[in-house]
């Protein structure tokens, strides 16, 4: 004889928790195996994080692997994340406005605070420059689109200098370094850690550091799409790069002894590089927004942008 078995609702409680508990248990083995994609630079918290290779076993309790890419400077960042080839990356100031006004779908996620020591108009020692309006009708190597272009503008503009005064040589940081090194241009505006080797290695003097013109500030970038639909991911490397930013805070020596070979740069040029900037993730707040949307302004007003940048229209939170 076959009892039937009676569902009191006591029961029907046991097996609705049995039955949570075992999707619980299955969630992640279930879930559908993806790749974050982050594109790093030869410098800052991205690389510490990859080399230290903490972020992986976070996201691997999610089934989410990491794939790592590296580039010269924000602007191919931004190109990438254009072209769908990464998912998040670090930029600074400039490069996430000119993409941003070539229409590509990024969002600002979170960023860290002001390094204005962290980027500098370079001459060499035996010159005679002595101030920026020194510098009118010189010739001056940069990184087209980047962070610094933001900072020579503003550092023109303090001195009364025309921008179209100045003949500008847009020049990735290697081949501008040649330049400098063999006299083909009078000055050099860049960041580190280029701007801590080329202290260290080459005979160069600082003209003039971004303070009270730039702020300098490093930008973690996505795609909309992206953050819009996978943001425990970006919540889960926010957690990790502040882990890694507290280690860079105490420990800049080692991680200048971690970093040194594998961005060929003498330890103490890159200790340098860590102390002058700041490591600190933070919201992307309404202050963040005004000072950014200055620079899309800025470079509104120069004729450099197709058309008005709106810099709110860009910001989404890394933990939504």
């Amino acid at each position: 004889m076959i009892r039937r078995l009676r569902f009191t609702p006591a029961l029907q409680r046991v097996l609705a928790a049995s039955l949570a508990l075992s999707c619980l248990a299955g969630l992640t083995a279930c879930k559908k195996a993806q790749t974050v994609r982050i594109g790093y630079q030869k410098f800052g918290v991205l690389l510490v994080l990859k080399e230290r290779g903490t972020l992986e076993p976070i996201l691997k309790a999610s089934n989410v692997s990491v794939e790592w890419s590296e580039f010269p400077s924000g602007p191919p960042v931004m190109e990438a994340l254009h072209a769908g080839k990464i998912d998040l990356g670090l930029a600074g100031e400039a490069p996430p406005v000119f993409a941003q006004a070539g229409d590509a779908p990024i969002v600002y996620v979170a960023c860290d605070p002001p390094s204005p020591r962290g980027e500098v108009i370079l001459v060499r020692k035996g010159s005679t420059f002595q101030t920026i309006a020194d510098l009118k009708g010189k010739k001056i190597a940069l990184n087209r689109g980047s962070n610094v272009h933001y900072f020579l503008a503003q550092a023109l503009a303090s001195a009364s200098v025309p921008y179209d005064q100045v003949t500008l040589e847009f020049l990735s940081p290697s081949d501008a370094r040649a330049a400098f090194e063999s006299g083909a241009v009078d000055a050099w505006v860049i960041w580190d850690p280029f701007l801590a080797s080329a202290l260290h290695s080459t005979d160069a003097r600082v003209l003039r550091d971004a303070t009270g013109l730039a702020g300098n500030v490093p930008y973690y970038l996505s795609t909309r799409d992206y953050a819009s639909h996978h943001g425990d991911v970006l919540a889960a490397i926010e957690g990790a790069i502040h882990d890694v930013d507290a280690y860079v805070r105490t420990s800049p020596h080692d991680v200048a002894t971690l970093l040194a070979p594998k961005i060929g740069m003498q330890v103490e040029a890159v200790e340098d590089s860590l102390r002058r900037n700041v490591f600190d993730l933070r919201a992307v707040d309404a202050d963040v927004v005004a000072n950014q949307q200055r620079v899309a302004d800025t470079f509104f007003a120069l004729g450099l942008l197709p058309h008005a940048v709106k810099i709110a229209d860009a910001v989404i939170p890394i933990s939504n």
